[in-house]
């Protein structure tokens, strides 16, 4: 959620600002809301002044025995019009924030104008090199090496749920399982996350903190005999709202929460896009990664967050590219957004692994979420950041492409092998 202060002091460069992401914001509507809300503050706070002075005389009146009926029933006007007025003002109040909570995020300064992830600027390749241009010898998609190895099935899956889900078998669904594992330790060990347990089902406060709520519902699995609760769509929303109406001490940041989790998609717009493998499922699992920091930090930060999701393709000896999202690509609640692409080699393309975000503070604002600073003892907004460290079933997906051999075995990466008991390659029958 945009600071109204800062909106109101800066409605025109805002909405400039918001319209290379394709949004118009309606400053009229906004400046009609903050008026109208000011005045019926101003109303409010006049009334009880009013009424303050009159008992101050019916006191007065009182102590010297003085008739004070006419006081007395003056404050009881003035106290159904404040029962009114205060309605009124709740109401404006809730219109007000719903109107803000529709606002995206202001895009920082280095994001590049553009329309779609046509405009997403390549900052790395992994290997130096465009494998689009010069694309490794492919010899099947992942979904039909598992099915040649008879250890994945889309078929019973679908009749067990739906389409877009999956079965795995064996050795594959045992390497996706070392997969999590390996993540989870990699940035508990390695990069000072503690991990977390999360739930799998939230509220809609929940949603609404993290960003999800109200513009995305529709992508979102709601518990219909169960009002106000709603699948994780990532595990970025729990783990997110742990800082959720806190305040804390500026040496308590910054602050790593890790979570292994099941996320669950509707994919809603998505009908007819890579329905086969492992690539769009509903329910998928994901190694989150939270940061709370500093703001006067948020930048190096962010910076080292990415490193933390490139450190296990680069474990995995995955090829990948780093990308600058555009306006027109960056999440509603993301100010900057960096994403990594692994290379998928069936589809001679780059497919998003992790999409790490600074979202400054427009997550913190949702959820009243503060530090006290050290010196001056003021509170401020904290800055939160997030990034898949990383989609698992996709990093299976590439894995199973990339090591694919020409007989159809898939060789596992070495730094897996001793989360398969030094299994070296899975085979047909494994």
């Amino acid at each position: 959620m945009l600071d109204p202060k800062i909106l109101r002091e800066n409605i025109n460069e805002i909405k400039d600002n918001l319209k290379k992401r394709k949004f118009l914001l309606d400053s009229d509507a906004f400046i009609l809301l903050d008026q109208n809300r000011k005045k019926i503050i101003a109303e409010t706070e006049s009334l009880k002044n009013k009424k303050n002075t009159l008992s101050k005389e019916i006191g007065f009146l009182k102590s010297s025995n003085t008739n004070s009926d006419d006081l007395s029933k003056e404050v009881e006007k003035i106290n159904f019009e404040l029962k009114d007025k205060q309605v009124l003002l709740n109401n404006t109040e809730l219109e007000f924030r719903n109107f803000l909570l529709t606002i995206p995020n202001i895009l920082d300064n280095s994001v590049p104008a553009g329309n779609s992830e046509a405009d997403n600027k390549v900052i790395i390749y992994s290997n130096n090199e465009n494998l689009e241009e010069n694309p490794k010898k492919i010899f099947k998609d992942h979904s039909e090496i598992g099915k040649s190895l008879c250890l994945y099935d889309q078929d019973i899956a679908s009749k067990i749920s739906s389409s877009r889900f999956s079965l795995l078998f064996g050795n594959l669904a045992r390497l996706h399982r070392a997969l999590g594992s390996f993540m989870i330790n990699e940035h508990i060990n390695n990069h000072g996350y503690t991990e977390v347990n999360v739930p799998l089902i939230v509220n809609s406060e929940s949603l609404i903190g993290t960003g999800q709520l109200p513009k995305f519902k529709d992508d979102l699995f709601e518990i219909k005999n169960k009002e106000n609760f709603f699948l994780i769509p990532t595990a970025e929303v729990p783990l997110t709202n742990i800082f959720r109406d806190k305040v804390f001490s500026e040496e308590d940041l910054p602050i790593y929460y890790t979570s292994l989790s099941c996320c669950f998609r509707s994919e809603a717009g998505s009908y007819g896009k890579d329905t086969k493998g492992l690539i769009r499922q509903h329910q998928f699992e994901k190694v989150e990664l939270v940061n709370a920091v500093n703001p006067n930090s948020s930048d190096e930060y962010f910076n080292l967050l990415i490193t933390h999701a490139e450190a296990i393709l680069k474990l995995l000896n995955l090829p990948y590219r780093k990308v600058l999202l555009c306006s027109g690509d960056t999440g509603f609640s993301s100010s900057v957004t960096h994403d990594l692409e692994v290379w998928m080699p069936s589809q001679n393309a780059y497919r998003e692994i992790s999409s790490c975000s600074n979202f400054k503070d427009f997550q913190a604002r949702r959820l009243n979420a503060k530090y006290k600073d050290k010196t001056t003892k003021k509170k401020h907004f904290i800055h939160t950041l997030n990034g898949s460290g990383l989609a698992v079933g996709r990093t299976l997906a590439a894995i199973i492409e990339n090591f694919q051999n020409s007989d159809g075995d898939v060789e596992i990466p070495e730094i897996l092998r001793p989360y398969m008991n030094n299994l070296k390659f899975i085979k047909n029958n494994q």
